[in-house]
């Protein structure tokens, strides 16, 4: 520290001596609140950070099960063509039956993919709630 003159250290009376600690101890709070405020911030930052890249693997996890749905349901609607198509053409074979048996055989046929229609639109209805709430969800 620099050697001050004795002549101007007794100049300096206790009072203002204090008054300058009391300045300097402001200053000093002043800085250690700075500090506080700054080490706290990267926390802060880190924390809204991980928080946003929870939010974008859970939207990306919304859009992946979205995208199932929708290829399910598209699934489901080429299951229902398919039906109909074989339907169409079981219903072209009952008119060239030679007996009972065949005529019976077809009939099933077609009542085993009318079921299979109903099962597919069941399937798409419940697919269709599912992206839906998940669309709300996300």
């Amino acid at each position: 520290m620099a050697t001050v003159d004795p002549k101007i250290e007794k100049e300096i009376s206790v009072e203002e001596k204090l008054f300058a600690l009391y300045d300097l101890q402001k200053v000093v709070s002043k800085i250690d609140e700075i500090k506080t405020l700054r080490g706290e911030l990267p926390l802060e930052v880190q924390d809204l950070e991980d928080e946003i890249m929870g939010l974008t693997t859970r939207i990306e996890h919304f859009e992946r099960e979205i995208g199932e749905y929708t290829s399910m349901i598209a699934s489901k609607k080429i299951s229902i063509e398919e039906s109909r198509i074989k339907i169409a053409r079981y219903q072209e074979q009952q008119n060239n039956v030679r007996n009972n048996r065949e005529h019976e055989n077809l009939e099933k046929e077609i009542e085993y993919q009318n079921l299979e229609i109903e099962l597919c639109e069941k399937h798409i209805r419940e697919y269709k709630a599912l992206k839906e709430t998940k669309t709300e969800e996300q």
